[in-house]
């Protein structure tokens, strides 16, 4: 099976790692910047085109992997439809009605189609997704979740005026709003946005906000206070403690663990997370990425959209969630 790589960037790099630790060598890269090109030849020794239509004739590629900034997501993937190509989406944050449009465009096509999630992939959120449905804590109650890391450190080699992070629509705050509601929502259920607080900080040289305070209703009533920065510095943050009818469970980077304790415990149940194998350069680690690209190809071989957990509809239903917090932040002064 062919993989065309669109974007060669820290998320297409990755791809490709994600794919050879899969066994797959038939893969190919496309960038339209020389300096992303040279670096992949020089790492990597796979092909490389500087044009799409010349990379898709030459390689021939049987799944396209779209690892480019947001806002050239659905341009690429509406192409891939047109040619019958199946699709793996990195993280979107715009074009909601086209992301909304390309799901019923697929429908009964047999094109797959599968946008990142790659938290539901981590070894925190798993585990924290078992222990709600298992009920260790009772009812949920109430949900407090901070986690953020100060934006030009995500990539320390480059500025972040030369990437999406920077500019409003994509910015690196408001993206990573829908990519922790796509694990929350998926252990928790749709939630209602009620309240939203956004702002810029820092004085960072970017014109976006920093910092995003949201608040949710879950299904069965449990309030969920979000807060999503790019601010945390000098490490990344990610604390979650959730309260339930019968307990507390907490999910910390820092102590690397996700534990609970219930009425009547002496001690806190504690479950350790692997560090996982971190790429240099990088800050997460690579097993959730293969994870979630093995389910991909294995979707792709066994033709069962059904074996990725993520569709273009959940996406989109992500998506109103952002949208609608926004609007509410509208009406806060």
């Amino acid at each position: 099976m062919k993989f065309l790589i669109v974007g060669l960037g820290s998320m297409g790099k990755r791809r490709v790692r994600n794919l050879r630790a899969l066994g797959r060598t038939e893969i190919a890269g496309f960038d339209q910047r020389a300096d992303r090109r040279n670096e992949v030849i020089a790492k990597y020794g796979i092909p490389v085109y500087d044009s799409f239509e010349e990379a898709v004739a030459g390689h021939k590629p049987d799944a396209l992997i779209i690892s480019t900034g947001p806002k050239h997501h659905m341009d690429y993937a509406w192409d891939a439809c047109d040619r019958g190509l199946p699709c793996f989406i990195e993280a979107s944050v715009v074009e909601a009605d086209r992301i909304l449009g390309l799901h019923n465009r697929i429908q009964n096509t047999g094109i797959i189609m599968a946008p990142s999630c790659t938290m539901r992939y981590s070894d925190g959120p798993r585990h924290i997704k078992k222990l709600i449905a298992a009920g260790v804590i009772g009812r949920p109650l109430n949900l407090n979740y901070l986690t953020g890391q100060y934006l030009p450190d995500w990539h320390p080699w480059e500025n972040i005026g030369d990437f999406y992070v920077s500019d409003r629509e994509t910015g690196g705050c408001r993206e990573i709003v829908p990519f922790e509601l796509t694990w929350i929502n998926d252990v928790f259920g749709d939630p209602e946005p009620l309240a939203c607080v956004k702002s810029k900080l820092t004085d960072m040289n970017a014109d976006i906000d920093d910092v995003y305070h949201c608040l949710l209703r879950y299904p069965g009533g449990l309030l969920a206070n979000l807060t999503v920065e790019v601010i945390s510095r000098p490490k990344a943050t990610r604390e979650l403690r959730v309260l339930g009818s019968m307990g507390e469970l907490v999910f910390s980077a820092d102590e690397n663990c996700v534990r609970y304790i219930r009425v009547g415990d002496d001690q806190w149940t504690r479950f350790d997370l692997s560090g996982g194998t971190v790429e240099t350069g990088y800050i997460n680690p690579e097993e959730p990425y293969i994870a979630e690209m093995a389910d991909f190809v294995s979707a792709l071989e066994k033709r069962d959209p059904s074996i990725f957990p993520n569709t273009l509809k959940d996406d989109w239903r992500v998506l109103q969630n952002l949208y609608r917090l926004e609007q509410l932040s509208e009406h806060i002064a």
